[in-house]
């Protein structure tokens, strides 16, 4: 049997025993009757509208991050981030369908765009819940954080490589989830199986997939501290490709309105898409080579404030390095980005953010968005 058919018996071969305990469970509570009737199905609407106002001090550099030798660069404008629309629905106790577009996308070419989710999701219990389809698999801190309450203006550059690369952002397959407890430790647990190409395509791109797996501590409840532990292994045109990471994240209360929160995360992995998008002649022959590595600290202070619509007020910093290939050509990309947000309502249902990401490369390259950039932002917020 070829290594292609393997991989999906590999697969429902690992997550066997917990269908096997899932459904002792099951029927285990066949018996209980419920105290009132629940009616299904039953619908949630979910949007979101990021609206933005840009302004580029870089040398030449438009607002989009590109420099132009000539002179003619756009360094102010008015944009559309994000303009979501999505529906939950849930069938039954157990089952959910899940569906999110982006509209703001129609603003360019929309072919692989605008459809974000589109999966299906069954819960036998805690332990195990199956989901297929078009999702964001868990591979690292940002897949589980909606880029709607974030601590920053966007995900970081370390998570949009390695989603062209297959491991994050919004992918076709399916996954695993679940949690448990190791003595006095909870641990919560996915695994998946991805084509690895992206969203919204016929097909995958080849015969080989990508398997991947994330594992995360809770290792201090009243400090929120949890530690994630992420990696990946597949084919890629018949190419070895791996990712590997991991996480930790706390939060402390200060006082009674102040807070401190910090996240960290380090990944590094196989830069396929780098490589395949290299003329053959000017590549190695060896994907190995061809290396992506990176890391970001995300420092949050937050004060309460309570005060008439006004929540909440919060600063934060990121400091991110990131190097495509640090194996061969390496230049890294230093971003920083600090932000003032104020918050109205209840879980970001409004927002207004102000900062700058300010870009630095060892290797500044004209005409193409590798090259040092200091970019304003007022971004305005709203979600329900």
């Amino acid at each position: 049997m070829s290594k292609s058919l393997l991989s999906p018996f590999f697969f429902l071969f690992f997550i066997t025993p917990f269908f096997l305990y899932a459904q002792g469970d099951v029927n285990q509570g066949a018996d209980k009757k419920e105290s009132e009737e629940v009616k299904y199905p039953q619908f949630q609407l979910k949007g979101l509208l990021q609206a933005r106002y840009l302004e580029s001090f870089g040398d030449n550099v438009d607002v989009l991050g590109t420099h132009h030798s000539t002179g003619d660069a756009v360094q102010s404008s008015f944009d559309i981030k994000r303009m979501r629309v999505g529906l939950n629905t849930k069938l039954s106790e157990t089952t959910e369908i899940v569906i999110l577009v982006n509209l703001a996308d129609f603003k360019s070419d929309p072919k692989g765009k605008v459809l974000e989710n589109a999966y299906g999701k069954y819960t036998f219990n805690k332990y195990i819940a199956l989901t297929g389809g078009q999702f964001r698999p868990a591979f690292g801190l940002e897949e589980l954080v909606p880029v709607d309450i974030i601590k920053s203006f966007d995900f970081s550059n370390q998570y949009y490589e390695f989603g062209k690369n297959g491991w994050t952002s919004f992918q076709i397959g399916a996954s695993a989830t679940g949690s448990f407890d190791i003595g006095k430790i909870p641990v919560n647990y996915a695994v998946s199986i991805l084509n690895g190409n992206g969203k919204n395509v016929e097909m995958d791109k080849d015969n080989g997939k990508q398997y991947s797996s994330r594992w995360v501590f809770g290792l201090s409840k009243e400090h929120k501290i949890n530690l994630g532990l992420n990696g990946g292994f597949g084919k890629v045109f018949k190419e070895d490709v791996f990712a590997l990471g991991a996480d930790i994240t706390s939060d402390f209360k200060i006082t009674d309105k102040l807070s401190f929160d910090l996240q960290i995360e380090y990944k590094q992995g196989t830069n396929h898409n780098l490589y395949y998008s290299l003329p053959v002649a000017s590549r190695t022959e060896n994907v190995a080579d061809y290396q992506m590595r990176g890391i970001y600290f995300l420092p949050n202070f937050r004060y309460q404030v309570d005060y008439k619509k006004l929540t909440a007020f919060e600063i934060s910093c990121r400091y991110e390095t990131f190097d495509p290939s640090y194996k061969i050509d390496s230049n890294v990309r230093t971003t920083y980005t600090p932000m003032v947000s104020l918050e109205f309502g209840k879980s970001y249902t409004g927002r207004i953010e102000m900062g700058f990401e300010i870009d630095r490369f060892d290797k500044s390259i004209p005409d193409t968005s590798t090259y040092n950039d200091n970019l304003f932002l007022i971004q305005l917020q709203l979600r329900i």
